[in-house]
């Protein structure tokens, strides 16, 4: 682990005035567009994305392009402001493919380093918001080569992988082979996407089927399998975020009913029993800002120990929003069970959070690797 020296400073953990204004539009964004009532209606329609969302957050907001320079028709900004945007899509359950695309699939092209070509013109329109793509592989892979969803049989891509989130919100398929990385059109012949059904109904899960299908080579094996390793550790390191808008999402609410629900003529949070229960909730959310933001600067500036901070955010907040969650739902009482309180997409978003991009356990395996041996 690398001490902070004058060379190496230490993170920067505050929000800067320009990642609090980002945060209030998409706040406000989402408190005319993805309130409670309106997720429940999204998800009960069977269709959770609403694709004027999604229009008004990438190309409205911008939110999409954060992550792609300006000369390549994005924001120019970074990961911290990524960050701030999974906050508060976390925070409302937003059933929009922000982390899938302008995240995973983004940071995996912008990994090929190419400044023209179709490489760039991908990204171009990812960040303007006219497509979306998502990596295929299964949104539990923790890193390249934990699945092989396709091989290349006479120039054409052959194979399935499933558990792909938000492929059936998405444009473009980018696919991982032995022989490189393709780009697919998922309207294209002999490509299917089949919807799964999945714990969280706020995130779709798909099968894809590519049989006999055409994709534009974007990478060669080594530089696809670089890329695909950036891109998942990327997602990684901000889905931290959004649990931590999760988790502080759980804490407010709760917080808030237990000061106006009454038993005994008195407010159910004076008694001292969930008094504790709140406080090792605000704790966790305390605990899970630090490590979430740190991951976010390490990636924003290129830390040597990105991998590190990633592991770390990941094996604590996976674990964090899942407790606020739980706790959320039991500290609401009967209310909490209901299918018309939201508490339920929380943890089901928790949950499925808490294995996506790898385990907690996993990512403790990754500490354990990563850390140095004193010196004898």
């Amino acid at each position: 682990m690398t001490v902070p020296t004058e060379e190496t400073q230490a993170p920067d953990l505050l929000y800067s005035q320009t990642e609090e204004d980002l945060r209030a539009a998409v706040r406000s964004l989402l408190a005319d567009r993805c309130d409670a009532t309106a997720v429940l209606a999204r998800v009960e329609s069977g269709t959770p994305y609403d694709p004027q969302l999604w229009k008004a957050l990438a190309a409205g907001i911008g939110a999409a392009g954060l992550l792609v320079p300006e000369e390549l028709g994005g924001q120019g900004a970074g990961h911290r402001e990524a960050a701030v945007v999974l906050e508060e899509l976390g925070r409302s359950v937003a059933p929009a493919p922000y982390l899938t695309s302008a995240v995973v699939a983004t940071e995996t092209l912008l990994a090929l380093g190419a400044q023209d070509g179709p490489v760039a013109e991908l990204l171009g329109d990812l960040a303007a918001g006219r497509k979306a793509a998502v990596l295929a592989v299964p949104f539990s892979a923790p890193e390249p080569g934990a699945a092989q969803p396709a091989g290349v049989v006479a120039g054409a891509l052959e194979g399935t992988v499933t558990g792909v989130a938000d492929a059936s919100a998405a444009d473009v398929l980018l696919v991982p082979t032995t022989d490189g990385l393709y780009a697919v059109e998922t309207a294209a012949a002999g490509v299917t996407v089949a919807p799964l059904v999945p714990l969280d109904l706020t995130r779709s899960l798909a099968a894809a089927t590519l049989a006999g299908a055409a994709g534009t080579r974007l990478a060669d094996g080594a530089s696809a399998v670089s890329a695909v390793r950036r891109g998942l550790l990327t997602g990684a390191g901000l889905l931290a975020s959004e649990q931590l808008g999760i988790a502080e999402w759980c804490l407010t609410e709760t917080v808030r009913y237990t000061r106006e629900r009454h038993q005994f003529n008195r407010p159910v949070g004076s008694f001292q029993a969930l008094k504790h229960r709140m406080a090792h909730i605000w704790l966790d959310v305390v605990s899970a800002r630090a490590a979430a933001r740190n991951a976010a600067d390490a990636l924003a500036t290129g830390s040597p120990d990105t991998p590190l901070a990633v592991a770390v955010a990941q094996a604590y907040c996976s674990k964090a929003a899942v407790r606020a969650a739980e706790e959320c739902i039991q500290l609401h009482g009967g209310i909490g069970m209901t299918w018309e309180h939201p508490a339920h997409l929380y943890l089901k978003r928790a949950k499925a959070d808490s294995i996506a991009y790898g385990t907690a356990g996993h990512h403790r395996e990754v500490i354990a690797g990563l850390a140095e041996l004193p010196a004898p």
